[in-house]
């Protein structure tokens, strides 16, 4: 099984709207660009909607039907370990092997022997085509690497084949994510790491590495973007390199994690994969959710009301709700408004404040990021806010298909 070559991750927390993002996915295919759709949910928020993997599983479905899709489309088993992979094996065919927690921790000594050995021919010199600078090369530098990241490499390759052995070799994407961690690989340790996963012999398709900057949920990058330009660049020429070498799938391509409303760079990673003819995949989850929160606020009445109370609760139980985030989420405090505040506001303030338009006046990145996070108070009033959502679904379905076509899809791809 392959993934194809633009490829757009979907995440809908509560599930209602599959049929809108599928029809932003058609929207970009009609206008030539052929994306691929991948509806995604990890355990976490699983177990945060008091929901299961089936469930992606039969949105995915039911909308492909409904609006008669005849291409390729995935359901991703977002941020798997062995702990918690079992549950999707049933209805997934993406499975985002999330080695981030395994970072740092030291290997066996007669594995860094092995990885060194097979990495031996890279010593004194690695040159990259298209990289201007060529890397220094020698046993201690494959030894830090080797500390840093062989071990996640290895329980990788571990969560891989009990995968493979479940469902077998062809019936799904590997792609492996280290991008939950504090510190960006470099493009030379991307390289190294490719080069580990072929030595477990994992097929990855797309690989999700951490860039430099801040990649927080729901809001633009924060960080030198030239920086960030350098290093996509370079991770696109390792990538074609380690294809080459390792004989890893041909199609391997870079994954953007926490992607949704990267604004100020989709134009340069637009720009890069045309340059150098490569895909991507972008996961954009969550803001599906705001896009709910936004419908229900510009409907007005019982919606609007409910939409202020999830803001006042979540205000309430910031720490509680902030926390599992902490790596990709930076709310100021002082900048969020009061829920006194919030419950004086029309739906179109509320929306304005909520919804991403870059130099909008009433646009509040620390606002956007509370109710990102937000989403276990909307699962505590779940029949309300369904019900709710139900009723209004013509303007929720408008916020959706805009935000992933509109604000994310043309921005990406130059339309």
């Amino acid at each position: 099984m392959k993934i194809g070559k633009y490829s757009f991750g979907t995440g809908d927390r509560f599930g209602l709207q599959g049929e809108a993002q599928l029809k932003a996915i058609i929207k970009a295919n009609d206008a030539g660009i052929p994306l691929i759709p991948v509806w995604n949910k990890s355990n976490r928020e699983h177990m945060t909607i008091h929901t299961q993997p089936i469930s992606v599983r039969e949105e995915a479905d039911q909308a492909v039907k409904s609006l008669a899709w005849n291409k390729d489309y995935f359901v991703d088993a977002d941020h798997i370990n062995l702990v918690t992979v079992d549950s999707f094996l049933p209805y997934s065919d993406f499975f985002t092997i999330d080695v981030a927690d395994f970072i740092g921790k030291p290997a066996e000594q007669k594995d860094v022997k092995d990885f060194i050995e097979f990495n031996k021919s890279y010593i004194p010199e690695l040159s990259i085509e298209g990289i201007a600078q060529s890397f220094k090369i020698n046993t201690e530098v494959l030894e830090t690497i080797a500390g840093k990241y062989l071990f996640a490499i290895k329980k990788a390759g571990e969560i891989y084949r009990y995968i493979a052995e479940k469902k077998g070799h062809e019936s799904f994407v590997p792609e492996v994510s280290m991008d939950e961690v504090d510190q960006p690989q470099t493009p030379l340790e991307l390289f190294f790491i490719l080069s580990g996963l072929a030595m477990e012999k994992v097929p990855v398709q797309t690989i999700a590495p951490k860039f430099s900057g801040r990649f927080n949920k729901g809001v633009d990058y924060t960080g030198d973007i030239k920086l960030f330009e350098k290093e996509f660049e370079e991770d696109l020429l390792v990538l074609d390199k380690a294809v080459k070498v390792f004989k890893l799938p041909d199609n391997l391509k870079l994954s953007v994690h926490s992607g949704s409303d990267k604004f100020s760079i989709y134009p340069i990673m637009g720009r890069l994969i045309k340059k150098y003819d490569k895909g991507i995949h972008v996961k954009t989850a969550g803001t599906t959710w705001l896009e709910e929160m936004i419908g229900l606020a510009l409907s007005g009445g019982k919606a609007l009301d409910l939409a202020k109370k999830v803001y006042s609760s979540a205000f309430g139980r910031m720490e509680e709700l902030a926390g599992p985030y902490a790596s990709v989420i930076d709310i100021d405090e002082s900048k969020l408004p009061l829920p006194s505040e919030v419950n004086s506001w029309t739906g179109e303030q509320f929306a304005n404040a909520l919804r991403h338009i870059p130099g909008h006046p009433e646009y509040n990145m620390h606002f956007r990021q509370l109710i990102h996070v937000g989403y276990k108070i909307a699962a505590e009033f779940s029949d309300e806010y369904l019900g709710l959502l139900k009723a209004n679904k013509v303007i929720v379905e408008q916020q959706v298909i805009e935000n992933i076509y509109d604000r994310h899809i043309k921005r990406l791809f130059s339309l």
